[in-house]
């Protein structure tokens, strides 16, 4: 909330200007029935001069009354003018720095919050906190005046007008506490519905392909209408306690005139006032009572506002668990878990996942990159696990544990493993994407909470099996993480992806404009121009996480030759389903219940991995049955 009261001081001379034109606009409004008392009591009735009427009088009068009113009118524009210059600047900027921190979020603060709740945060409840400065601006600058200025006017006409609002003020204000009372905890419930309608929404969006081809739609229909029901239910009841606000108010107000005639008449057969003064009686206690009924209805705005400006303080208040932290690893070298002998001092096995040995050998390798392993903690591109565990933050179930691994830099390294085993929350920890639970991960010898999240993500690039692309073109799809990159640069990156041929047969080649997520392309053409993009962008780490997927294994094989030619000094890290993927990487990872299972070549771990044979085996025998 702090936050939110910082954004709005940069605007508080707009709001202090549209506060003084509001002033003035009600200043013009509280002096119109003094001049009307004066056209009555003297300009018909004559009362100051024998009862003779005075028309020049009236006429006079009358024009300065017109003046009057259209320069009230102009301070009541210029009000709103600045009002609505105070408000949509300041909505404008709370929208910008919520999207801002959302971005910053890591992925388990964004599930936190879910998609629908963000939407709505930044979309509706940003609304209600514009309309609530601009009422508390305007609405309640109106309203207190009105009321101070009103019954100061009034009093001084006659003090008996006086015991007439004292009787009527309390029975208002109960009725304004009344129905405030009932109708602030539905703004949130109002709210939360909304959340869910919006993640409905975006849900059934996104995923209208697997609706239509399961013919979920009735199932999916009722969902929204039992959904869509609960917020109309919400509105309603809302609406039907701020029913009984004006009705209950014009009661109040009709009797108060009535009571102000009935007075002022009485005076008026005793001779003490003028019937010109019970005119402008009427009228202030109509814009005293009017005043307060605009009151009940800002209570109402005040209400929803506070319920939404507390969720968007929520949101920008929550500090982002990705964050830079000082001197969070050790001096350590990346294998720095060693006996004398080469030994895990962990496991007490020899060959841990790392060259160990007095000779530098590698027990699962067989000596293969001894020079780039030797290298590892000081070439660029190097990444190191140490007795790393995760657990997520929601369920609390651990995910990955003692994990101890190192990648030399310019090293292709492949990790398997069945679905759940912790592949794709391994390589998520490298981007800093998720914090470890324990232990740490390096990158270029430092320990990854260390860097700047921006400098450590310009050294990994990661390319998912769900490629995101955006409504723009396919040059500007694969050019988005570097903007100033040339065409050849681009069209290098393309060729390599294998994405070239299809992107030229495109109507526009390279200035095709993309879809909404790239739904005018295959899926093959989709992790293909996501490929294009991270070759591109040239990181230090490259990740596929599963990102060939949709690619036929002719294109696949294509594609790491293109990689293995042009980006070797690139430290490659390669997630796939199937074996054929991975074969011919520099080493194996087999994941396995979240923990390393084994570590090698393609052919040492069909020797000595029960795991990896088992997956290789399975494969073989699902080839051999669809053939």
């Amino acid at each position: 909330m702090k936050t939110m009261l910082k954004l709005l001081k940069r605007y508080w001379y707009f709001a202090i200007l549209a506060a003084g034109f509001m002033i003035a606009e009600v200043y013009v409004d509280l002096y119109q029935p003094r001049m009307m008392e004066k056209i009555v009591n003297n300009g018909i009735l004559g009362l100051d001069n024998n009862g003779v009427s005075d028309i020049s009088l009236v006429v006079s009068v009358g024009i300065r009354m017109l003046i009057v009113v259209i320069a009230g009118g102009l301070c009541g524009i210029l009000s709103g003018v600045f009002a609505n210059v105070t408000g949509q600047n300041y909505g404008n900027d709370v929208r910008k720095t919520c999207f801002k921190r959302i971005m910053n979020f890591s992925f388990e603060q964004t599930d936190d919050f879910s998609t629908g709740s963000l939407i709505t945060r930044i979309t509706n409840d940003v609304s209600q906190v514009q309309q609530l400065v601009m009422q508390m601006i305007r609405g309640f600058v109106r309203c207190l005046m009105f009321f101070i200025g009103g019954t100061t006017a009034l009093l001084s006409l006659d003090l008996s007008f006086g015991a007439i609002v004292a009787c009527a003020f309390p029975l208002i204000l109960i009725d304004v506490i009344f129905v405030v009372w009932k109708t602030n905890p539905l703004f949130t419930v109002l709210q939360e519905s909304l959340d869910k309608l919006n993640g409905i929404i975006q849900e059934n969006v996104a995923g209208v392909r697997v609706v239509k081809a399961f013919v979920q739609e009735k199932s999916e229909s009722k969902k929204f209408d039992d959904a869509n029901r609960h917020l109309v239910n919400t509105q309603f009841n809302v609406q039907m306690m701020m029913s009984f606000l004006r009705p209950v108010m014009n009661i109040v107000l009709n009797i108060a005139v009535v009571g102000i005639i009935y007075v002022g008449s009485v005076q008026v057969q005793q001779g003490s006032i003028a019937p010109g003064t019970v005119m402008a009686a009427v009228t202030y206690i109509s814009q005293i009572l009017n005043g307060m009924m605009m009151l009940a209805m800002i209570f109402q705005t005040l209400s929803r506002g506070l319920t939404s400006a507390r969720r968007l303080g929520e949101v920008i208040d929550t500090e982002p668990d990705i964050k830079r932290l000082e001197n969070a690893s050790g001096k350590e070298g990346s294998y720095a878990k060693t006996g004398k002998e080469g030994k895990d001092a962990k496991t007490g096995k020899e060959g841990s996942y790392a060259k160990t040995g007095k000779e530098g050998k590698d027990t699962k390798t067989g000596g293969k990159n001894e020079d780039a392993y030797k290298a590892a903690g000081k070439a660029k591109g190097t990444v190191s696990f140490k007795d790393v565990s995760f657990v997520y933050a929601d369920n609390g179930k651990e995910v990955l544990h003692d994990i101890n691994l190192d990648i030399a830099g310019g090293e292709t390294l492949a990790i398997i493993g069945s679905t759940g085993s912790g592949k794709s929350t391994l390589v998520n920890l490298i981007p800093r994407f998720y914090d470890v639970a324990q232990g740490s991960v390096k990158v270029d010898g430092v320990d990854v909470r260390e860097y700047e999240p921006d400098e450590l993500r310009d050294k990994v690039t990661m390319c998912l099996q769900k490629s995101e692309l955006f409504s723009t073109t396919i040059i500007d799809n694969i050019a988005i993480g570097r903007p100033d990159a040339t065409q050849e640069e681009i069209s290098a990156a393309a060729r390599a992806a294998q994405a070239e041929d299809f992107i030229l047969e495109q109507p526009d080649g390279y200035d095709t404009a993309v879809a909404e997520r790239g739904m005018s392309l295959s899926g093959g053409q989709r992790q293909r121009i996501a490929i294009a993009r991270a070759l591109l962008k040239r990181s230090e780490i490259l990740i596929f996480d599963d990102s060939t997927s949709a690619l036929d294994l002719k294109t696949e094989a294509r594609l790491y030759e293109a990689l293995n030619a042009g980006y070797s000094d690139v430290t490659k890290i390669i997630i796939a389903q199937r074996i054929a993927s991975v074969k011919n990487a520099d080493r194996i990872v087999v994941l396995d219940a979240g923990t390393i299972a084994a570590v090698g070549t393609h052919d040492a771990l069909l020797k000595t991995s029960p795991v990896y044979r088992d997956i290789y085996d399975s494969q073989l025998k699902q080839e051999g049955e669809q053939s």
